[in-house]
């Protein structure tokens, strides 16, 4: 048998904007297809955009999110891609409240889902306000292997899911996370989805979504981690990638378990999806690039993604000719070309030549508009 290809698909979902991202998820299956993967997993809420927030509380955004995901099941079958799986993540509500959840959708239906168990309520998050946690597994098998999902907190916390789907019996677990960045935070995430791999004995799947959203910043960097700690693939950071990772059946798997006490099991097979003239993929792992570099690509892609997805086209500042102002108009250069950036130079009595001669030099270095407002005039006299 084939191993089963995995693609994780890292994109820039933008809030609220179904119709988009829907376009998107079909767009990225499709040359997931053209690789061979079986399955494509995309991030947390990527058919909705992360965070919703409100948006959550919302039962008309929930029910044209649950109709969207209806849709894009019929989309990605009419694009060809019926035959394989793909796992994203939306937003549902039932009786209890909204759910962060996840669908499995093969052959132009939602087979299986899954809901949120651990929900964040520290530093940026407060999910707790906004979804009802779930109680229940879901596993689909192909290509010889059971494939569990989960959702982003499900492996940060002790307990939960991720024991869960050990006792129920999983080959590997599928983890769609909107995690955002900060310096360091890539090892820890590693490290954390070890500690589970090894708690499981089987390989995890950590698909990130990459963009700004208003003030976070999400920085992709998807991985596959294997239950003995080595690293079977490692998208980059900041960009949209297609992360394709070959995964063998087990050759002692786990039993299956007829239930789990406190979860519902809801099991899924589906039929195997050979792909002609497969061969093994030589692994990808993506350069691991320095903490500076990580910290400017984090402010080119916040920047970038905040005006871009305002729907602003330009952007201006004042250009004082000394280095605070510089970074920044350098920041805006990397992130929208130096074309969208206008720098105005505002000089004054108490301004000297030499900073009035830096702004005009960086902006013709970097090619951006410049201009020049004197504003002595408007200063009171002393």
């Amino acid at each position: 048998m084939q191993a089963l290809r995995l693609a994780l698909a890292q994109i820039n979902s933008v809030v609220g904007d179904l119709a988009a991202n829907s376009a998107a998820i079909v767009e990225w299956t499709v040359r997931a297809a053209h690789d061979g993967a079986n399955v494509v997993v995309f991030p947390e809420m990527a058919l909705t955009g992360y965070p919703v927030e409100d948006l959550a509380l919302r039962p008309s955004f929930a029910a044209a999110s649950a109709r969207a995901l209806t849709e894009l099941a019929t989309a990605l079958d009419s694009a060809g891609c019926g035959d394989r799986i793909v796992v994203v993540g939306y937003l549902d509500r039932d009786a209890e409240g909204s759910r962060n959840s996840a669908a499995v959708i093969a052959d132009g239906r939602v087979t299986t889902r899954y809901d949120k168990h651990s929900l964040p309520t520290y530093r940026v998050f407060d999910e707790a306000r906004y979804f009802a946690p779930g109680s229940g597994l879901s596993i689909t098998t192909v290509n010889g292997l059971r494939l569990g999902v989960v959702v982003c907190e499900d492996i940060w916390q002790p307990g939960g899911s991720v024991p869960a789907y050990a006792a129920a019996g999983v080959d590997m677990l599928l983890c769609l996370n909107a995690s955002p960045f900060e310096q360091g935070k890539d090892e820890v995430r590693r490290s954390i989805a070890l500690r589970r791999a090894t708690e499981i004995g089987a390989p995890i799947a950590y698909v990130n979504v990459v963009g700004g959203q208003d003030e976070l910043v999400f920085d992709g960097a998807s991985f596959v981690v294997g239950p003995d700690g080595s690293l079977w693939g490692r998208s980059p950071q900041f960009v949209e990638h297609l992360l394709i990772v070959d995964v063998d059946a087990p050759t002692a798997p786990h039993p299956d378990a007829a239930d789990v006490p406190g979860w519902t099991i809801d099991r899924v097979t589906l039929p195997d999806v050979a792909v002609t003239g497969w061969q093994r993929a030589e692994p990808f792992l993506a350069e691991i690039v320095g903490t500076e570099e990580q910290v400017w690509g984090a402010l080119v892609t916040g920047l970038r993604d905040y005006v871009h997805k305002n729907g602003f086209r330009s952007v201006a500042l004042g250009l004082s000719g000394g280095i605070d102002s510089a970074v920044v108009a350098a920041i805006a250069v990397d992130a929208l070309g130096s074309d969208a950036v206008h720098g105005v130079s505002m000089p004054s009595t108490y301004s000297s030549d030499h900073s009035r001669t830096d702004a005009e030099d960086f902006a013709s270095r970097t090619g951006i508009h410049f201009r020049v407002e004197p504003i002595a005039t408007w200063l009171p006299a002393t």
